[in-house]
C-alpha cells in the first residue's frame, strides 16, 4: 500500500469511487510530531504522484488537512500546509483546466474564484490567514472541496459529470483503472 522512500512513507494515492473521498474529513485537535512527520509524508507522496496539491483523504485519511506548492519544488517557500482550512472571501471568476490525483488522467475546466483568502492553521497549530490568485487560488478551492468530501467533477455540468464517471465505470470494467 506505502512504500518508503528515504525514510518517507509514501502513500499511494485513492482513487475515485473510494467512498473516503465523499466524506468531509475531521477537524485535526492534535498537532504533534505525528502530524508533522505525516506533512512530511504527504509532501513527499504528492511529489511522487507528480501534483501540486493533496489533501488527507487522497491518501486514505479522513483529517482536514491539506499540502499545496504549486511550484513544484522549484521554491521551497510555496510550500503549503493548511490544517482546518476554510475560505473566508472570494472574489472574481476564473474557468480553467484543473486534474485530480484520485482520477487520473481526467482533466475538464472547472468555474472557480480568481481569488480567495483562507484561515488556516499550521503544522503547531498557529492560525494565518493566506490570500491566493489565480493557480494558487484555484489550488486553495480544489484541495479545500477534498476536505469537505467533493470532487472537481462534481463541480462540471451534469452532462459533463455524467460522461466522466460513465468513462471511468468502463476503465474499472477494462481493470484500467
Amino acid at each position: 500500500m506505502a512504500k518508503e522512500n528515504k525514510d518517507v512513507k509514501i502513500h499511494e494515492i485513492v482513487k475515485y469511487p473510494d467512498p473516503i473521498l465523499n466524506k468531509a474529513g475531521e477537524p485535526i485537535t492534535v498537532f504533534d510530531e505525528d502530524l508533522r512527520k505525516l506533512v512530511e509524508e504527504m509532501f513527499a507522496s504528492m511529489y511522487e504522484a507528480h501534483g501540486i496539491g493533496l489533501a488527507a483523504p487522497q491518501i486514505g485519511l479522513s483529517k482536514r488537512l491539506t499540502v499545496i506548492d504549486v511550484s513544484f519544488k522549484k521554491n521551497p517557500e510555496d510550500k503549503l500546509v493548511l490544517i482546518n482550512p476554510e475560505i473566508i472571501e472570494r472574489e472574481g471568476e476564473q474557468y480553467e483546466e484543473e486534474g485530480c490525483l484520485s482520477l487520473p488522467d481526467i482533466r475538464d475546466k472547472v468555474r472557480r474564484a480568481a481569488k480567495v483568502k483562507v484561515r488556516a492553521q499550521n503544522a503547531k497549530g498557529e492560525w494565518f490567514e493566506i490570500e491566493g490568485e489565480e493557480l494558487l487560488a484555484r489550488a486553495f478551492q480544489h484541495e479545500i472541496d477534498h476536505l469537505d468530501g467533493v470532487l472537481f467533477i462534481e463541480r462540471l455540468s451534469r452532462l459533463k459529470k455524467d460522461l466522466t464517471v460513465r468513462k471511468i465505470k468502463k476503465l474499472i470494467k477494462n481493470g484500467e483503472w
